[in-house]
């Protein structure tokens, strides 16, 4: 059995997108009230009262500012959750969000999608990352909403 590990939004980067995010819009943060948000920064839902902000994030973007990766066309952003003000980041090593189908997308080393797979429950996460890293080219896997096609955390090789 292989140990997976959830990555959550890297806290350099946090400190970056609490001040404009990568569409360079600057961050509104608000109160949580809704309560339930899926926060990548500490990979876990928002609690009543918690000040989070939706931020533009480009995951893939910024893997490959540090691999030195090119995904060209495959360069994408989206909508996140992250907490308003630092936080103590994730408090387990346990996969967070597996509640809901979600896809399992992979990357090469140079950036490019090569396919991806339904996971329907939480059962099935480790079978969709052995099978992903099963092929040698394959860098990265992006956990992803099925319903929004949110990036939710990224998982590396073992």
């Amino acid at each position: 059995m292989t140990a997976y590990i959830a990555r959550p939004i890297p806290g350099p980067v946090l400190e970056e997108l609490r001040t404009a995010d990568d569409s360079g819009r600057p961050v509104v943060p608000v109160v949580d009230d809704e309560v339930g948000a899926p926060l990548r920064c500490c990979l876990r839902r928002s609690e009543p009262g918690e000040r989070i902000a939706l931020v533009s994030y480009a995951p893939l973007r910024r893997w490959a500012a540090e691999t030195g990766a090119d995904p060209g066309a495959y360069d994408e952003q989206g909508p996140v959750f992250v907490h308003a003000e630092e936080c103590a980041g994730p408090e387990g090593e346990e996969l967070p969000f597996t509640h809901a189908h979600r896809t399992v997308r992979r990357y090469s080393a140079d950036g490019r999608i090569m396919g991806g797979r339904l996971v329907e429950d939480a059962a099935g996460f480790e079978a969709a990352f052995d099978e992903a890293f099963a092929g040698p080219a394959v860098a990265l896997v992006h956990v992803r909403a099925v319903e929004y096609g949110c990036f939710l955390y990224e998982v590396r090789r073992p």
